[in-house]
């Protein structure tokens, strides 16, 4: 009798023990519960970034044009799935970039993997997969409100609704579906810039500007309004020095050349490309190779209330050229210091921050470049031209500082030992940790030999 109770205690067990491990997978199915045990919970969204998808009330989708070839669509589902775990309305679609490349050129798609996101008919672009990019861009879904850009015009200025190929309809069109909205802003018709306008862009005049219109700019800048000045090499006197001064900010003579664009295919010694930048909120993480057709080197003219930072320099094989050049001979331009061309690395780039002069805002941004042709239609889909436009007038409109997420890595992803340490673990796995085995084995050999 006894017996027959052990047996049955025995299938009695493992029959609960099957209920058990059945009961959880039937939960497993039912509720998800997810741990992060790495450093830092970098592999799990931080607060702020939970708390930016708080405020998103209604589904967003994101568009991966990812290749269907490769890990990069599994990295990308890996990544999102962070989210969606957050806020469950939150969907994901892949795309195949290589079934329609002309829509992709029509997008901008230009990097595997871009993704596009869309909530409540506005849409932000990413072209890189990190947290801190795609936090920040949900945070501009979020913020809503449409932003006012007055292009200045009538005096050969970029238009930005035109397709012509020194205009900027393409961008522009772009960064409707972001929020923003382009007004034109003549100075024949109105003899100050109107209230409420977020930014301000001189976008490469032709022609030199009439006095009202410059003063009207320069006491624009001077009562806190945000900036954009696109310069040109050719734009020698157009009455701009008022402000130029304001802003201590010079335009130097000449067109930058630079020789080392030919290792890239580039013919024209005026096409700058670059892929390194100066440390800088606009191009903080900011990896991308950039064109710029032809540009005109920057300086500092006056110390002012400004903060200065450069963000976009020549190589230092670049120089300030004085002599024409002409394409369709071959070039034999040289450095010639006696004529007072400058040598490189030379800025062309500035961003001006000041504590703004009006009580409704906190910070006055401006940024001056001495190229507009990058944005242009011709030259906005060359490598990152797209992508570093919408940084700078994320800048200039304040939302750079949206979501400011701090570093989260492992302590020990890295492992930093010298030469003579590194001699050490070499010798050791090579050398004496094969001989202790041996030693060890030949020690266990003779003891069961004399046993």
């Amino acid at each position: 009798m006894a017996r027959f109770f052990r047996h049955v205690n025995g299938w009695l067990f493992a029959l609960g023990l099957l209920l058990a491990a059945g009961a959880v997978g039937y939960l497993t199915t039912r509720h998800a519960s997810v741990g992060d045990w790495t450093f830092g919970g970098r592999a799990s969204l931080s607060a702020e970034s939970r708390a930016v998808l708080a405020t998103l009330h209604g589904p967003v989708e994101i568009v991966s044009y990812a290749n269907p070839q490769g890990d990069l669509r599994h990295t990308v589902s890996g990544f999102v799935e962070r989210y969606q775990r957050a806020k469950p309305d939150l969907t994901l679609r892949f795309v195949d970039p290589q079934q329609d490349p002309a829509a992709m050129r029509e997008l901008g798609i230009t990097v595997d993997g871009a993704l596009i996101l869309h909530y409540q008919g506005r849409e932000q672009r990413l072209d890189e997969l990190n947290e801190r990019a795609l936090t920040n861009a949900l945070e501009r879904l979020a913020r809503g409100g449409e932003r006012i850009v007055a292009f200045v015009s009538g005096d050969g200025e970029r238009r930005p609704v035109d397709k012509g190929n020194a205009d900027l309809g393409t961008f522009m069109a772009q960064l409707e579906g972001r929020g923003m909205r382009a007004v034109p802003l003549n100075f024949a018709q109105v003899t100050s810039v109107p209230q409420h306008t977020d930014l301000v862009v001189l976008a490469s005049p032709e022609l030199a500007l009439p006095d009202g219109a410059v003063k009207a700019l320069t006491d624009y800048v001077a009562n806190g309004g945000n900036l954009l000045w696109l310069s040109e090499p050719t734009n020698d006197d157009l009455h701009l020095e008022p402000l130029a001064d304001a802003l201590g900010i010079r335009v130097l003579p000449g067109v930058l050349v630079d020789g080392q664009g030919a290792a890239l295919g580039l013919k024209d010694p005026r096409m700058l490309a670059l892929g390194d930048y100066p440390q800088h909120a606009i191009t903080r993480g900011f990896q991308l190779t950039t064109l710029f057709p032809q540009v005109s080197a920057l300086a500092m003219a006056a110390r002012t209330d400004w903060k200065v930072a450069p963000f976009l320099r020549s190589s230092a094989q670049s120089w300030t050229e004085f002599k024409p050049i002409d394409n369709a001979q071959a070039s034999t331009i040289q450095y010639d210091a006696s004529a007072g061309e400058l040598k490189g690395p030379l800025d062309f780039g500035f961003a001006l921050s000041r504590l703004s002069p009006s009580p409704d805002k906190a910070e006055q941004r401006v940024v001056v470049i001495g190229d507009g042709d990058f944005l242009s239609n011709t030259f906005l889909g060359n490598g990152g031209n797209r992508a570093l436009g919408e940084r700078i007038f994320d800048w200039l409109l304040g939302d750079d500082a949206l979501v400011n997420l701090p570093p989260r890595g492992a302590p020990d992803r890295v492992l930093q030992i010298t030469q003579a340490q590194l001699s050490v673990v070499t010798l050791g796995f090579l050398i004496v940790l094969p001989l202790l085995l041996l030693i060890i084995g030949g020690f266990i050999v003779w003891r069961r030999r004399r046993a």
